[in-house]
């Protein structure tokens, strides 16, 4: 009989198949990124519902399952983790700050569980940003550092990893061939708040 992890990493691999979703920058199959992050939260537990939430925490968002799915497959506590995780509409917001904002403001009043598999969404998704996008990187990495400072009831030590990893691409963006001023960081995020 297979594991609840297993059925949610049959599930996800199924639901981010059919909808066509594959990684921004590299065209991989999407599902190697519920794959990263179901494995950085197992370096800090094993613990069954929080990894079958990071298997199908961008689920929700992504295709065209729903809450309601999530629960009737894998049960009340991991629809509750992956509502956490998902950024819901926010018709109300007007501009990408905005939008930010109100969903920082949601993962903040997260679960300690949810907020370690939001640290590790974030570790994940910031590994090669540099990379591949700079341009896009100067306003992501200032919104994960906002939104880190927020996430202070997750597992510490995937928070120092995700610091540590958001810090190390803003010191790569202030030095050469980009060259941002350091400060210019620290203006943006006055932005979110």
């Amino acid at each position: 009989m297979q594991t609840l992890e297993e059925r949610a990493r049959r599930y996800a691999t199924k639901a981010h198949a059919e909808a066509g979703q594959r990684r921004k920058y590299t065209d991989e199959p999407y599902i190697v990124h519920p794959a990263a992050v179901a494995e950085l939260v197992r370096s800090v537990t094993d613990d069954e519902v929080m990894l079958t939430a990071a298997w199908l925490h961008d689920t929700v968002e992504d295709t065209d399952t729903t809450l309601n799915d999530i629960e009737s497959h894998f049960g009340v506590e991991v629809a509750q983790l992956v509502a956490m995780l998902t950024d819901g509409a926010q018709p109300q917001a007007k501009n990408r700050a905005m939008r930010k904002a109100a969903h920082f403001r949601h993962t903040a009043e997260a679960s300690p569980d949810a907020q370690t598999i939001k640290l590790a969404d974030i570790i994940d998704n910031t590994r090669s940003i540099i990379h591949y996008d700079a341009s896009f990187a100067r306003i992501y990495l200032v919104e994960k550092r906002v939104q880190i400072t927020l996430l202070k009831d997750g597992n510490r030590e995937l928070w120092q990893q995700a610091s540590a990893i958001i810090e190390q691409g803003i010191r790569q963006l202030s030095e050469p061939p980009y060259n941002i001023p350091a400060d210019w960081f620290t203006r943006q995020a006055a932005r979110y708040v």
